[in-house]
C-alpha cells in the first residue's frame, strides 16, 4: 500500500516538473513579447492566462503531494531503509523542481522589470501624444483666428 503511495508521489513530482518546464517556455515567451516592440498586448494578455492555469495546476499537485504525504510520512520514518530507493527518487525529484522553482522566480524578477520598463515607456509615449494633440489643437485655433480679418474699406479711387 505504501509503495502505491510513493509511486504517485513520484509521479505527480514528475507531472510538477513538467508544469514548471512549461512555465519556463512561457516566462521566456513572456519576455520575448516584454522586448518585442511589435508583440500585441492580446498575445502577453494569453501567455499570462496560460501561466495562471499552470499555476492553478501547481497548486492542485502540491495539494495532493501533501496529502499523500501525511499518510505515508509515519511509516517512512519508521521504516526507512526498506523504502530508501523510493525515498532517494522522490529527494531527487524535489530537488529537481526546487531548482526550476528558482529559476521561475529569477524569470519573474526579470520579467517584471522588463515590464516596468515597458509600461514606464508606454506611460511616457502616451503622454507625450497628449501633449502634442494640445500643441496641435493651440495652433489650428490661433491660426483659426488669425485667419479672421476686419472687413476693410477700399478706395475706389485711382
Amino acid at each position: 500500500m505504501q509503495e502505491t503511495y510513493l509511486s504517485i508521489m513520484l509521479q505527480s513530482l514528475k507531472k510538477k516538473e513538467q508544469v514548471l518546464n512549461e512555465i519556463i517556455r512561457l516566462d521566456d515567451l513572456q519576455k520575448n513579447q516584454l522586448t518585442n516592440a511589435e508583440s500585441e498586448v492580446s498575445d502577453f494578455h494569453k501567455t499570462v492566462e496560460a501561466k495562471s492555469a499552470c499555476i492553478k495546476q501547481l497548486e492542485q499537485l502540491d495539494s495532493g503531494f501533501e496529502k499523500l504525504y501525511a499518510e505515508v510520512a509515519e511509516e517512512l520514518q519508521q521504516n526507512k531503509e526498506q523504502y530508501a530507493d523510493q525515498i532517494r527518487q522522490l529527494q531527487e525529484y524535489i530537488r529537481i523542481v526546487t531548482d526550476k522553482s528558482v529559476e521561475i522566480q529569477a524569470q519573474e524578477a526579470r520579467n517584471k522589470d522588463l515590464m516596468m520598463r515597458k509600461f514606464s515607456t508606454v506611460k511616457r509615449h502616451a503622454h507625450d501624444v497628449r501633449a502634442n494633440s494640445r500643441a496641435i489643437t493651440g495652433y489650428y485655433k490661433t491660426m483659426k483666428q488669425s485667419a479672421y480679418m476686419d472687413p476693410l474699406y477700399m478706395d475706389g479711387k485711382k
